[in-house]
C-alpha cells in the first residue's frame, strides 16, 4: 500500500492524486525538510510526523515515540538523574549554559528518555533518544539512564526497545562520555545473559559513539526508511580513503543490502512489527 492509500491513524481520509496543502488559516504552516510541502502540526502529529506528500520520516520527539509505542506507561526510568559539569568545560559558551538552552528548547532534561509499560498487553521497556537535545549526544546521564533501563528490564523480565538517534559521544564530558560506550555494552551483555530480547530501531541520524556501541548490539536491527546510519560522516570518509562513495552510502537501504540492518519498517508499521516480533521471542500468547 502506497502512502497515498494509507489512512492517517485514527481517522478516515481520501487523498487525491494531486495532494492538497494541509494548511489552515488558524494554524501556522510547517515545511517538510525534504520536499518543502506545507503542513500543520495537527496534520503531522496525526501522521506521526511523516510528510503526507513525499512520505519523508521527519524528526519525531522521543516522548511522542514512547507514548506512541506504549499503550499504558507505568513510569519513567532515571528522570531524577541530571547532568553536571565535571570538566568545567567551555567553548563558545559554558556547558551548563548549553544544557539549560537544550532543556528550554526540548522540554526534556536529557537526550535519552526511558520508560516501562505495556505495548498492547506485552510488558516492555522502551528507551528513545531526543536528537534535538544537543544532537542526541551520549553523556554520563544518557549512559546511566540506558543502564538503568537494562537493569529494570532484567529485574522485571521484559524485552528492551531502543530508538537510537544521535550524533555520538558528548564532547563536553570527555572520557566520562566515551566510557558510556563500555557501560552500555556491558549492560546489554547482562540483558542477553538473562535471555531477554534487545531490539534497536535506527532513526535518522545515528552516528558516532552511539552507533559504535548500544545501537549496533541488538538482537534485531530495524531502521526507518532512508535513515542515515554510520560512525564517521560521509565527507570524513571520502577525505580519508580518497574515493567518491555511492549516493546511497550509509542509508538504511544500503546497510540492509550489506547485511547490517535486518528490516526497514515504515513508522506507521513499527508498533505492529515490534509487537509481533517480541511476542514470538517472549513466547507471549496472542491476544
Amino acid at each position: 500500500m502506497s502512502w497515498k492509500q494509507r489512512p492517517l491513524p485514527g481517522i478516515a481520509q481520501t487523498i487525491t492524486e494531486k495532494p492538497i496543502q494541509g494548511v489552515s488559516d488558524s494554524e501556522p504552516s510547517i515545511a517538510c525538510s525534504k520536499c518543502h510541502y506545507q503542513s500543520t502540526i495537527t496534520v503531522l502529529t496525526l501522521n506521526q510526523f511523516v510528510c503526507p506528500n513525499c512520505d519523508a520520516h521527519l524528526n519525531f520527539k522521543a516522548r511522542a515515540r514512547i507514548e506512541g509505542i506504549l499503550d499504558h506507561i507505568e513510569g519513567y526510568i532515571g528522570e531524577d538523574v541530571r547532568s553536571s559539569d565535571p570538566l568545567t568545560f567551555s567553548d563558545s559558551k559554558p556547558y551548563p549554559a548549553r544544557l539549560a538552552a537544550a532543556i528550554q528548547q526540548t522540554g526534556e532534561s536529557e537526550a535519552l528518555l526511558a520508560a516501562h509499560g505495556l505495548m498492547q498487553d506485552l510488558p516492555v521497556v522502551v528507551a528513545a533518544f531526543e536528537f534535538e537535545f544537543l544532537g542526541g549526544s551520549m553523556g554520563s546521564v544518557v549512559g546511566e539512564r540506558f543502564v538503568a533501563a537494562c537493569h529494570h528490564a532484567i529485574a522485571t523480565g521484559r524485552p528492551l526497545i531502543c530508538f537510537a538517534s544521535s550524533g555520538g559521544a558528548r564532547m563536553q564530558e570527555g572520557l566520562l562520555s566515551l566510557m558510556q560506550m563500555a557501560r552500555t555494552a556491558a549492560a546489554i551483555a547482562k540483558l542477553k545473559q538473562a535471555h531477554l530480547p534487545y531490539v534497536v530501531v535506527h532513526v535518522n541520524p545515528c552516528y558516532g559513539g552511539v552507533s559504535a556501541s548500544l545501537a549496533m548490539l541488538g538482537d534485531i536491527h530495524i531502521a526507518e526508511p532512508l535513515a542515515m546510519i554510520g560512525f564517521a560522516g560521509r565527507r570524513v570518509i571520502e577525505n580519508t580513503v580518497r574515493q567518491t562513495l555511492s549516493d546511497d552510502f550509509q542509508t538504511a537501504e544500503y546497510l540492509k543490502d550489506h547485511g547490517i540492518i535486518d528490516q526497514i519498517v515504515h513508522r506507521h508499521d513499527l508498533k505492529t512489527t515490534l509487537y509481533r516480533q517480541l511476542s514470538k521471542l517472549m513466547h507471549h500468547p496472542a491476544p
